[in-house]
């Protein structure tokens, strides 16, 4: 694969330099090499697909470098998945092998019965390896499979081809100009799609410099940059408002920064205008899925507007479509679809989910809905199946979310719909508030109705000590419906 052979070359031709900082160790292209080859030779299973359980760290290039040198597939486990779901993915994925460290395996309650694990705490890595055999380059050869989050039912496995990742990491380069000058701050777990590409693998394949740290403290993050100076920083939303709310963060912590990226979900006004106005650093956002390898559309910064995820990328291609699959003009909602050599080959052993999510022109059906404008400059508005109709009248919880976030008092925002037998639905919202604050959900209201129309504004709004989250920090609104649900039943 094309991915593989970069990543080899710029190992090779950066023997001694550092090119990975984690919380263990310095990583010398060398001891990449070394690492990777040791691994290779212990990944001795029949089985097509071999699974990666660590701490963000250098270990996961390294052992995902080994994985495809041996001609099989990547299977990057979210240890922050309950025990059944990860059991689930092993099982789905016909995983037999995982490479991992003890106090992984004992952070997940253990492996199940049958597997093997290939313990890298347990290993030595003595001795330079052999000049390895060219590597053939097959964009065809399943390279992960990547499995989604599971906010609504069980996680499915996205099949990336090497093609797609690779595409993807070249997209990617060329758009922003990424060199091997860039140091990037990694702050993104690496099972997840972001962090699997954007700051594990372009690093990787052009001899950037990166910085990792496997759990996310504010105050650690603004000793690393203080320390490593990096010139790209991404993160998502959450972590961004952290590092804000942090008193000791200062200005001078991003000056080395030439591009501050934020993906995931929407990026809160309060935190866009937060960073700008105590840092002097400006956010740029960022869109893609799982699906999608994951980058589709990205801010520059010479191109950055308010509220826009960017143009699309090279090589993608998107358009908005309504109800009845017809095109619309710019400036119109729409469901967005995606086409391009980043788009999934499709979901692992599920058929019928894979041809329900391409149109008859091959383009990949988001499920989001957005529009672009004149100038080909992507907005997102919100989730299809999270829609509300309210009155007869299409509602995103985004937008109440946003009203809701803009308030002084309030940290993070989720919203859902409840049935009512006049309005259809209403909107019901749950808050988190700022260290101190006191809850008022009349003045909560009251501050909606004066940015929001007012069949928009919650029916009630309740506090949360911590709105429920995914691994990858994404509020889950189907656990607030359970909650509504839970209350109309009591």
């Amino acid at each position: 694969m094309r991915l593989l052979i970069s990543i080899y070359k710029t190992w090779r031709r950066n023997p001694f330099r550092t090119l990975i900082v984690d919380d263990y160790r310095k990583w010398s292209g060398l001891a990449l090499q070394v690492a990777s080859w040791h691994i290779a030779k212990r990944i001795n299973t029949d089985k097509p697909h071999v699974a990666i359980l660590l701490p963000t760290s250098g270990m996961f290039p390294a052992t995902a470098t080994a994985i495809w040198s041996q001609g099989k597939t990547v299977v990057p486990l979210n240890y922050l998945l309950t025990k059944d779901d990860i059991d689930y993915i092993i099982k789905d994925s016909g995983v037999d092998t995982v490479v991992t460290v003890n106090a992984m395996v004992e952070m997940i309650g253990g492996l199940p019965e049958g597997v093997n694990a290939i313990k890298l705490d347990e290993m030595s890595f003595g001795g330079v390896p052999p000049i390895r055999r060219s590597v053939k380059s097959d964009d065809e050869m399943l390279a992960a499979l990547l499995y989604t989050s599971g906010t609504s039912g069980k996680p499915k496995g996205v099949m990336l081809t090497a093609g797609n990742i690779s595409s993807n990491v070249e997209q990617c380069k060329k758009w922003v100009r990424f060199t091997k000058d860039d140091v990037f701050l990694g702050l993104l777990p690496q099972f997840h799609s972001f962090g699997f590409t954007a700051t594990t693998l372009i690093p990787s394949a052009i001899g950037a410099k990166v910085v990792y740290t496997a759990r996310f403290n504010p105050r650690k993050v603004l000793t690393l940059m203080q320390d490593h100076a990096p010139t790209v920083m991404l993160a998502i939303p959450s972590m961004f408002n952290a590092i804000l709310n942090t008193k000791s963060a200062q200005p001078s912590h991003f000056d080395s920064v030439r591009i501050a990226l934020s993906g995931g979900e929407a990026l809160p006004d309060a935190v866009y205008e937060g960073f700008k106005d105590k840092l002097g650093m400006t956010i740029l956002e960022g869109y893609g899925l799982t699906e999608t390898s994951p980058v589709t559309n990205l801010c520059r910064p010479k191109e950055q507007r308010r509220g826009t995820v960017g143009k699309p990328i090279i090589d993608v291609h998107e358009r908005i479509v309504d109800e009845d699959d017809n095109d619309v003009p710019a400036g119109q909602n729409g469901e967005i679809r995606i086409a391009g050599p980043n788009i999934m080959k499709g979901y692992y052993n599920l058929d019928k989910e894979t041809d329900a999510a391409f149109d008859s022109q091959g383009y990949f059906k988001t499920g989001d809905m957005g529009q672009l404008d004149e100038e080909g400059f992507l907005y997102i508005t919100g989730r299809i199946k999270e829609m509300l109709i309210i009155g007869g009248e299409n509602v995103f919880p985004r937008e109440i979310e946003e009203a809701l976030t803009n308030h002084p008092d309030v940290t993070a925002a989720g919203v859902v719909g409840r049935a009512d037998p006049s309005r259809g639905e209403v909107a019901v919202a749950f808050v988190e508030l700022q260290e101190g604050a006191t809850f008022d959900e009349h003045a909560l209201r009251a501050w909606c109705r004066e940015t929001i129309a007012p069949f928009k504004v919650p029916k009630s709004i309740t506090q949360l000590e911590a709105l429920p989250r995914n691994p990858t920090g994404k509020i889950m609104r189907r656990e607030l419906a359970k909650i509504v649900a839970k209350k109309r039943n009591s």
